[in-house]
């Protein structure tokens, strides 16, 4: 099925342009999507996530200033200067949105997912986060405070879930395998 958004229809005009004019090859495209889905994707914020869960130094580092605690990763491509890091519990979930436009840590999340840029889901999530939330399967107990972030140009949200019971023991490597791209936004629990 074609996606005839306006956003996809004025990426497809933008990519054809630059092919034309020979700025860019349709291999250069290719290596930039492997890139973020095989390379990057989601794996890399997992790797932070199940650390934070197996390493408390590195947790309070995370909670405390998530830029500094991940620029040692040296993590490539996208933009993450400021990186804040929330936490879920049992009493607070969080959930990341931009409304302004699709602000997102692709170096940790990998590419955003199609719904994160859709306008629908960036102005209800704000309105009415609890039913957006069920809709992605998501039922909160009416006693967690629901907190959305809006991500910009100047800062990025990551969100960090809890992590899941009956995991006691393994290692961060296993644990990482349990981490979600949607429970990183917030859409999700593990």
């Amino acid at each position: 099925m074609a996606d005839d958004s306006p956003q996809a229809i004025r990426a497809e005009a933008i990519e054809s342009l630059l092919k034309e004019r020979g700025l860019i090859t349709e291999d250069d495209i290719d290596e930039v999507i492997a890139m973020y889905n095989e390379r990057v994707g989601p794996m890399n914020g997992a790797k932070v996530v199940a650390r934070a869960w197996t390493d408390p130094d590195f947790r309070r580092a995370l909670l405390d200033d998530g830029s500094a605690a991940v620029a040692p990763y040296e993590f490539e491509g996208g933009q993450m200067e400021k990186l804040v890091v929330v936490e879920n519990t049992a009493h607070v979930h969080n959930v990341v949105v931009c409304t302004l436009c699709s602000c997102y840590p692709w170096a940790l999340l990998g590419l955003p997912p199609r719904w994160y840029k859709d306008p629908a889901y960036r102005s209800r999530i704000v309105r009415e986060p609890r039913k957006v939330l069920a809709e992605f399967g998501l039922e909160l107990d009416p006693a967690v405070q629901v907190r959305v972030w809006d991500s910009s140009a100047e800062v990025r949200y990551l969100v960090l879930p809890e992590r899941p019971l009956g995991t006691d023991g393994w290692d961060a490597e296993r644990l990482a395998e349990r981490v979600t791209r949607d429970a990183m936004i917030g859409v999700a629990r593990l």
